[in-house]
Order: C-alpha cells, then structure tokens, then sequence
C-alpha cells in the first residue's frame, strides 16, 4: 500500500473561504414524520452527518437537516472541489463523519475536509486495473474504514491518518471474482459481499468480517454451493435450493453476485442482501427454474450469517435483470413496516415485512417486449441490460410518506448464441450467450433518458414524476427541508420540491453523476457533496476526471 503525504497528492483544490452557520432545525411536518419513523433514524450518531453508505443502515436516505429548502435551494453554489486526477467509473458512495468526507476510486481511498476539500489522507492498493474501474465506497465504525477492491480483498485503514490495519481476501481476482460494494458495519461487524456473477463459475458470496481484526466470521454463498467450493470461514445454515437450477449437462451454477450494498434492521439484527442475476445471463434454456437465490433479497441472521428468508423478486431472469440495489427498510406513517427495491427490471417492488406479501409492483420506466424470447436474429427490450435502477436505490422520504425513485430509460438488442457455443466459454471468462453483442447492444444515446418517481409508499400511488434528459443512476437524497436532489447522467444536478415534484434548481457540474450525493452539516453550514464525472467504457458520459464536489450556501 502507498501512502500519498498532503503535499504530493494528486488532484486540485479550489475553495470559498467564506462561511456561514446556518442552524439546523426540523420542521413541524417533517418533526412529526420523524417520530413514527423506522428505529434506524436514529441510529445516526448525528442526525447532521451521513455515516454511511444510504445514511442509516436501513437505507432510508433521508436528511433532517432544513437549512436548504425550497425558498433558498437555488442559491446553493460550489464552494470547493476536489479532483482525483483520475478518468475514472466514478461509482462511489460518499460518507461524511467525525470531521471527513471520504470516497473510493478503484485503487484509492481518499479523506478531505467536508467544508474546505482539504485532502486529509489518500491510500493506494497495487493491482490489476479491471475493465469497468468501478468501486462504490467505504463504511466507518470505532475508528476505521473499511473498502473493498477488485482484486478480492477487503481493508481496512485508520480512519485519521489513513494506514493500513488489515487486509483479507475473500474472493480470487483470478476466477473472475470481486469486491466492488460498499460495505456497512454493525456491532463490531462489516458485511461485504462478493461480486463476478456474470463470469462462469463464479458465485456470489456474503460475508461478515470483524471490524477489528478483518477474521471472517461466516460465509454464506448465495447461490447452491456443490462439493468442492471453497469455504473461507463457517458456513451460514441454510443454503440455497439446487432443486430451483435444473441446469443443462455440462453447465454450472454461476450467478448471484453482491456488488452494490446492503440493508440491516437492526432491532431484529437481519440484514438484506440483494443479489445479482444468474448467468449464462440471457440463455434460460440452459439453466431452467427460479435460480434462488439470484434475483432476490435474501434476509440473513447478522450475527450468524444463517438463512432467515428471502423474496424472489426476478425469477426466471433472462434479460440481465440484477436486484442490484439496497432495499429500503422502513415504517410508514400507519406504521406499516415496508421493504422496498427496484431492481434493473424497471419496476418497484414494496413488501409488507409483518407478513411478507407484497403491497405493490409498479413500473418505473419504460417497459416493452421483455417477455419476448430471445434469438438469434436479435430481440429489442427496455429496460435493457444497463436500464432500470442501478447501484442506487430508493430513498423514503419521511417528510411525505413517500418513496422516491430514480431509473435509467435506455433499451438493449441482443443477438442470442447457440447453446454449443454458450457451452465453450472458458471458466472466469463473461458468460452472457451473446458473443455478438456481450451485455447488451445499446440503443443510441439520444434515445435515453431519466426518471424521478415519487409515490405514496404504503399505496404506491404516483405522487409526481419527473423526466430528466439523461438516467438517473447518483443517489437520491430528500431531506426535511422539503427538497429532493438528484443528479443525471449528463452532469446535471436537479433539486426538485418534494411535495410536487416542481423543479426548484438546475445546475451543470460537468461529469456524470453516478455515485453519492449527500447533505450534512458539521456546524459550518449545510452542504451538498456529489460525486462527479463517471467516465467509463459502457456509458456515453463526459469525459473527465472524477472530483468531489461540495456546495452550499453562500
């Protein structure tokens, strides 16, 4: 690991020295709204801060700071930047606590100043570069922060001065096999699965690793594990059904990955792990049945990694439909404990947790010919392969009882192999069954789009919608101020008045938005930090490299 002093690291810096203080206060609705809000609200060591990776453990996402609001929301102005020196799939979550905002690249991870950008400490991991670069963030507990990489590994690094103080292996770089989440902790524990579903033979894995020395504590495989499957630590009790795989001769289980983040309740200690799709991704010819737990959320005992239940929310996937992203946990104004998701399909999914049945499945964006067969000749679906929800999900948005959406509006052909060929591919190699078109050929870029939902979250009716002239892939993030923002794929940043959805602000900040976008206020003022310029080899953005940028009020 190399450690980068202030003085030589990379990147720029540009800052406002002007401040305001501006108290934070809580309005009377959102006041109200908080109080029968899901028990993680509070788990926050600071109601101004954003600890982790969808703010609480339960991912709600929601802010109760009020400084910004929408009398004032388009006045915010950039205060400060911080550029990476990198071209880089700028993916990264961004956590603000104890004084740092901290973030990944694929090999860095990086701590500044939340008000000035002042680097703190950068560190850096050797290894080999992957494809897409892509690395969604860090989690922070009892004075350490924890990342994991491509290459397998998860480290952890002294949250002050950035020194490495632990390192473990949980997956093998060289079978295709990752860690790009952004892993979340909870009682001296940090929960982090493994990714590469879409390579054969791979099969995604969760783990939960002591905070304080990096041992595993148990290993739970997501996907039926056979005679011969390594175990790295002690097995989860309940493990996936083979009799859901009624693959073809010759055809191995792969599928499952875990590479966005998680959801934990903590009253009851269960934590929500969604799963990647099964793989060869567009052939179900070869691997016929539901393919559990791929294309689900499974609900795993925290402590103990052991199988509690799951919901089957893409079975019989053939179009590369990922459950890719946390569920929100939460607990309606009625008191209606709901989990939510929204997967890559392009629906939202929303499920009573007193009993598990589902309240609704609505589409979020454009739906068409999914359920025709794939072949040979080619076959044009939306949401295609890179469409629907991504690596963010759905935020609650206390103050209304709603739940907040963003999607990609953009659709894929693809042209399908014969099974004898899909049978050839190497091991650890991309196994999709489309030699010709690999995940997906994409529509044009002036064919896509963005949305922003907002429904009621116990009926799933339509509050408002919003139609952004890019995706929506950066984290969504309402607060009690009664403002919604977001950020598109064209570097735009919206802010929205989340009662109607009206739009309140727009601003250029010149690179894709795909990755976090937070508020918080360490007494100097409410900010805004957004990570900017995703540059990658799969998505039509901007070419640039990746910054943090910070804005506030003037």
């Amino acid at each position: 690991m190399k450690q980068y002093p202030i003085a030589v690291a990379v990147g720029s810096l540009r800052c406002d020295s002007h401040r305001r203080y501006a108290k934070t206060t809580i309005n009377g609705v959102a006041a109200l709204a908080l109080a029968i809000s899901f028990a993680s609200v509070a788990d926050a060591e600071s109601a101004a801060d954003w600890p982790s990776y969808n703010r609480t453990l339960t991912s709600e996402r929601f802010s109760t700071l009020t400084s910004i609001d929408t009398a004032n929301a388009s006045k915010l102005k950039v205060l400060c930047t911080f550029d990476t020196g990198e071209m880089t799939a700028f993916q990264s979550g961004l956590v603000e606590v104890n004084g740092a905002l901290l973030a990944t690249t694929e090999h860095d991870t990086i701590s500044i100043n939340p008000n000035t950008c002042k680097l703190n400490w950068r560190a850096h991991e050797d290894f080999p570069n992957s494809y897409l670069g892509s690395q969604r963030g860090v989690a922070v507990a009892d004075g350490r922060v924890f990342r994991g990489s491509r290459n397998g590994h998860v480290y952890a690094y002294d949250e002050k001065t950035g020194a490495r103080l632990w390192d473990t292996a949980v997956a093998d770089m060289d079978k295709g096999e990752s860690t790009p989440s952004a892993p979340i902790t909870w009682n001296g524990l940090v929960f982090i699965g493994s990714a590469g579903g879409d390579n054969r033979g791979v099969k995604g894995r969760m783990y939960a690793l002591e905070a304080a020395t990096g041992k595993i504590v148990w290993e739970f495989y997501l996907v039926p594990k056979v005679p011969g499957d390594p175990e790295r630590g002690p097995q989860g009790k309940g493990a996936a059904p083979a009799s859901t795989w009624k693959n073809a001769p010759g055809v191995e289980i792969t599928g499952g990955g875990a590479w966005t983040s998680y959801s934990l309740d903590t009253a009851k200690g269960e934590l929500y792990v969604p799963g990647g799709n099964p793989a060869p991704d567009f052939i179900k010819g070869l691997r016929k049945g539901s393919n559990l737990y791929a294309g689900s959320v499974v609900v795993l005992d925290a402590r103990t990694g052991d199988y509690k239940r799951h919901f089957s929310i893409v079975p019989e996937d053939f179009h590369d439909y990922d459950v890719s992203s946390a569920p929100v946990l939460l607990t309606s104004k009625n008191g209606t404990k709901i989990m939510a998701v929204t997967p890559k399909d392009g629906f939202i999914y929303a499920y009573d947790l007193k009993n598990d049945r589902r309240l609704y499945r609505l589409p979020m964006t454009t739906q068409f010919n999914t359920k025709a067969p794939m072949s040979a000749k080619g076959v044009r679906f939306c949401p295609g392969s890179q469409g629907g929800s991504e690596w963010n999900g759905p935020a609650y948005d206390v103050a209304h009882d709603a739940i907040i959406a963003g999607q990609v509006d953009w659709c894929s052909t693809v042209h399908i192999d014969d099974d004898a060929k899909t049978k050839s591919v190497a091991s650890a190699q991309p196994w999709t069954g489309s030699s010709k078109d690999g995940f997906g050929h994409q529509d044009p870029q002036s064919k896509w789009a963005g949305w922003l939902t907002s429904i009621d979250a116990v009926s799933g009716k339509q509050r408002w919608k919003f139609k952004a002239p890019n995706p929506v892939m950066a984290g969504v993030t309402p607060t009690a101020g009664n403002v919604v923002l977001f950020g598109d794929m064209g570097g735009n940043l919206f802010a929205l008045n989340s009662e109607n959805g009206a739009k309140l602000a727009q601003w250029d900040l010149g690179g894709a938005m795909g990755g976090g976008l937070i508020t918080y206020d360490t007494g100097a003022g409410q900010r805004v930090a957004v990570a900017v310029g995703m540059t990658s080899h799969i998505w039509p953005t901007p070419k640039v490299t990746a910054k943090i940028v910070v804005m506030g009020l003037k």
